[in-house]
């Protein structure tokens, strides 16, 4: 399974920016994809996470209300609508989606075993 994230950038507080995921490959073993964020010095920390054929959906308390994460399974494309954006949310966003194997709870990395390269986010104060 490969991972192509994209969509990160440079904008000011308050403002938004649409990532997106695109899988390919051996993808039917997917069921759950996950966005995470790693900022300078932090650890990677959960974001969003969404199941491919429930489309249910679980955000860390940071993301609830600014952050919204949804699927095109025909593209097997996963979105990640961010609007108003804080410094605090300036960091690499990598997203990541489980195999065979996996298990675990879904804010877990080690719920996860492919991973895109990461996109940079931005937010200006």
């Amino acid at each position: 399974v490969q991972l192509q994230a994209s969509g990160g950038g440079l904008v000011q507080a308050g403002g938004s920016l649409r990532l997106s995921c695109a899988a390919s490959g051996r993808t039917s073993s997917s069921r759950i994809m996950g966005w995470f964020r790693q900022a300078p010095g932090k650890e990677r920390e959960f974001v969003a996470a969404i199941f491919w054929n429930s489309g249910y959906t679980h955000y860390a308390d940071s993301a609830k209300g600014r952050f919204t994460i949804s699927r095109d399974n025909a593209k097997n494309t996963v979105y990640l609508q961010m609007d108003s954006l804080e410094p605090e949310d300036t960091a690499v966003y990598y997203c990541a989606t489980d195999g065979n194997f996996n298990s675990g709870p879904y804010y877990s990395t080690g719920r996860y075993e492919y991973w895109g390269q990461g996109t940079q986010v931005t937010v200006s104060s």
